[in-house]
């Protein structure tokens, strides 16, 4: 039988049978023309997300700043707008340009990786013939029903019909599997592998339909692998004790909102168990961005930190149901396909579900909406005075040489924090204002298994990992629609999620842990990826009915360097987003928040100040 070490050609990009889809910066312009009809990055696996290669030229430009790129091409294009960025907001950008101005508008989108969509990344594993979708980052649609007549507008444009999702979405799988939330204790961390029936927080409360702890706090405790100190430490904590702060009643709000986590941990309830912090530290998650080390008191307690109990209901009025079996790669298909209707078939959002897109339709002459993968963009100017000037110059790198384009306005949709450094004349404010931002690294790892008898076995809905890179794995969200149908019997092949969100060091200053937690995760080559992994799975599931190279099938790590949006001090994002000349700013960091319609909606921004 193969070795699953097979996925470590081309340090983890598999080449799908039947069709050679190398990404366009791997082969010659003369190889790709033979097999742009074949290109279909969904179905890669490997590293993706930040994939080797996409920040190559960005990094270039701000860390050593670049500037010169050898011999130029002056390209003969001319646009009415430019997008730099391919993400939701820079998709968004290029609808709201084409639905203001018209629909025979020129608009070029540019991107630096090889997939448009940005987070809302599309992963595909096919097992045995059988195609499992999921998502590689942008996971849902979060409180659609409330965010105004913008994105209901847009919705009812795109074909996505909200109360589909009450059907698509699988309310009892969880609890007809008999699937709940539990914890993994590794042998490395804790001294044994151990699962037990209860998540020691509120993380698995997010996924709608996923029972909670199976046995009660004292039980847990007696079983997890800590020391007898730890355990009565961890008892303590289960039980409360906002009671034990000392100060007025009054004050206690006041207290938490100013207040560390760690301090309270320590010196109000005298934890000092490492195994027992490691816990607290990691279960907070992607909620808020950062481990628990850098959380304020009511910050942890928002989100349901150790110590805090469960909610019941994660949100009673807006249930967690609106994915797609792709995350928000729907939205961001859906967004192409009104621009390029060739690229696929489908008339609404569900029906692109399993419609498999033409990327050669992306880049063709004949459209007046163009979007070129493979693409970073160096430096963006105006032809004279921002204030009076019409045009604007893009200069970007495609397969390591350089093109200048030309058009009357530009949305920088990317990351924020890189628009210092490639937008030519920025005012010193906003420049040092743009600077400020932050994102959080994170990492979204997509596994497509044979068959998930394991996780039947020991009941797993969703695993917090405290001693583990993947702080949570989880059953994918069980959604059939569009004639994609979830996986029903633990004989069926499946995907599951295994989150990462990488800490730097405690004690440390947020933007320091995010710049070492970034830098390590760039520097993991995919092989540190899957043993990583493999030891993971090995350690969780029962050996008799889990085998690694026997079961996993696939595995795809998107790595997002640059995750969520963090911001910086007050007042930073609003001035780092003013308009400069012909260019404006959108992405979720110019809000600043993390979600798919903020992005949106800051696009709609950014095409309306460009006038």
């Amino acid at each position: 039988m193969s070795k699953i070490t097979r996925r470590n050609f081309i340090n983890g990009t598999l080449l799908a049978a039947g069709a050679t889809m190398l990404p366009y910066g791997c082969t010659s312009d003369r190889v790709l023309k033979i097999l742009d009809h074949l290109y279909y990055p969904p179905a890669l696996t490997g590293l993706r997300g930040s994939h080797p290669g996409s920040n190559t030229h960005a990094h270039k430009r701000a860390w050593d700043k670049k500037s010169d790129w050898g011999s130029t091409t002056k390209l003969k294009e001319e646009y009415d707008l430019i997008v730099v960025g391919g993400g939701i907001s820079g998709l968004s950008a290029a609808y709201f340009y084409l639905q203001k101005h018209g629909t025979n508008k020129k608009v070029l989108i540019l991107d630096n990786h090889d997939d448009f969509g940005g987070h809302a990344k599309r992963n595909e594993h096919t097992i045995n013939g059988n195609t499992r979708l999921t998502y590689g980052g942008s996971q849902t649609l979060v409180d659609p029903q409330s965010s105004g007549k913008l994105i209901e507008d847009l919705f009812t444009d795109l074909g996505i019909n909200l109360e589909r999702f009450k059907s698509a979405y699988d309310l009892g799988f969880f609890k007809r599997n008999n699937l709940s939330a539990v914890t993994y204790f590794n042998k490395e961390t804790f001294g044994e592998d151990k699962v037990v029936k209860h998540s020691f927080c509120n993380y698995p409360n997010y996924v709608e339909g996923l029972p909670g702890a199976k046995i009660s706090n004292e039980e847990a405790v007696q079983q997890a692998p800590l020391s007898e100190k730890g355990k009565k430490q961890l008892l303590i904590v289960l039980k409360g004790g906002l009671h034990k702060i000392k100060v007025p009643k009054e004050e206690l709000q006041e207290y938490i909102s100013k207040n560390s986590y760690y301090d309270y941990l320590k010196k109000t309830l005298g934890v000092d168990d490492p195994g027992l912090m490691k816990m607290a530290r990691n279960s907070g998650l992607d909620w808020a961005s950062s481990g628990t080390d850098l959380m304020t008191i009511a910050a942890a307690k928002s989100c349901g930190a150790l110590g805090f109990a469960p909610k019941a209901v994660y949100d009673e009025n807006n249930p967690y149901i609106h994915h797609f079996p792709d995350g928000n790669a729907t939205l961001s298909r859906s967004l192409v396909k009104k621009m390029i209707p060739q690229i696929g078939k489908g008339n609404n959002a569900e029906e692109l579900v399993l419609s498999k897109f033409h990327y050669d339709e992306l880049d063709k002459s004949s459209n007046n909406t163009r979007i070129r993968l493979n693409s970073t963009v160096v430096n963006v100017r105006h032809s004279g005075d921002p204030k009076n000037s019409s045009e604007v110059f893009v200069n970007y790198i495609n397969d390591s040489k350089s093109y200048i384009v030309k058009g009357k306005g530009v949305v920088m949709a990317c990351y924020n924090m890189m628009i210092p450094h490639i937008v030519s004349g920025l005012p010193l404010e906003q420049e040092e204002a743009l600077r400020l931002q932050m994102k959080s690294p994170l990492q979204y790892t997509t596994v497509g298994l044979k068959n998930w008898k394991a996780i039947k076995d020991i009941g797993m809905g969703l695993a917090m990992s405290p001693g583990n890179m993947h702080q949570a794995v989880l059953m994918d969200f069980p959604v059939s629609m569009g004639g994609y149908e979830y996986t029903k019997t633990p004989n069926d092949p499946c995907v599951i999620q295994m989150i990462s969100c990488p800490y730097g060091t405690v004690g440390m200053p947020r933007k320091e842990q995010f710049r070492e937690a970034r830098h390590k995760m760039l520097s993991l080559q995919f092989n540190d990826y899957e043993i990583e992994i493999r030891n993971h799975l090995n350690g969780m599931f029962s050996n008799d009915l889990f085998n690694f190279d026997r079961d996993v099938e696939s595995i795809t790590v998107n790595r997002w360097a640059h995750g969520y949006a963090v911001g910086g001090p007050e007042n930073s994002t609003k001035i780092g987003r003013q308009p400069f000349g012909r260019i404006t700013i959108a992405n979720s960091d110019s809000a600043p928040n993390a979600d798919a319609l903020v992005a949106v909606k800051m696009a709609y921004r950014a095409v309306n100040e460009l006038g």
